[in-house]
């Protein structure tokens, strides 16, 4: 499922329909202490720390202009997208985004995660530089042409193969190191208490 909206509207406009349709609150939940995240059924809290806060400008802004969901499998993509056109400095979202990744592989949506991945592989698609929330007052449409996502996608050459296979090893890794570190920790209390 994608999301669209009226590609005249200011970034900045965009956004806040964005924030109203999911019932992020006027400001995203940016200024809140703890926020919620659905993965599938389960529903978490994690803590809003800035590093979050950081990435999670741009990640809203991502979901605006590429048009992705804020379901499990349109979270799978952004994230996708997100490693495909590089994180930058934002190690929250490196994190997250590999997370999310395990997640589309698990809702049985890779081809999805390729896509996405794929087409965020390419020059230009990103909003993670400097300077780049003066975007905000520009039209969507203008912002979309000019981060190359008006276009057709380009079909995934053997480099980008390799980086998907590359990142999504990392991913899975990370996922069976969060699921794995806290079992052997029980087992080792066990075997101590016992």
């Amino acid at each position: 499922m994608t999301i669209a909206y009226d590609e005249a509207l200011p970034l900045r406009a965009a956004r806040a329909r964005y924030f109203e349709d999911n019932a992020f609150g006027p400001d995203g939940g940016y200024s809140k202490s703890w926020v919620p995240i659905q993965m599938g059924p389960i529903k978490v809290a994690i803590p809003n720390t800035a590093a979050r806060v950081r990435a999670v400008k741009y990640h809203d802004l991502h979901h605006v202009v590429t048009g992705y969901a804020t379901d499990l499998v349109g979270e799978a993509e952004i994230g996708a997208w997100e490693i495909g056109s590089g994180c930058a400095g934002f190690v929250a979202a490196w994190i997250l985004n590999l997370y999310a990744i395990v997640l589309g592989f698990l809702s049985g949506a890779p081809g999805a995660v390729w896509r996405a991945f794929l087409r965020g592989r390419h020059p230009h698609r990103h909003l993670q530089r400097p300077g780049s929330l003066e975007l905000l007052d520009a039209r969507l449409g203008e912002v979309r042409t000019r981060l190359g996502l008006d276009g057709a996608p380009t079909p995934g050459g053997t480099r980008d193969r390799l980086a998907f296979s590359a990142w999504s090893a990392v991913a899975i890794v990370l996922a069976l190191g969060t699921v794995a570190l806290p079992i052997l920790g029980l087992v080792s209390l066990a075997r101590y208490l016992l």
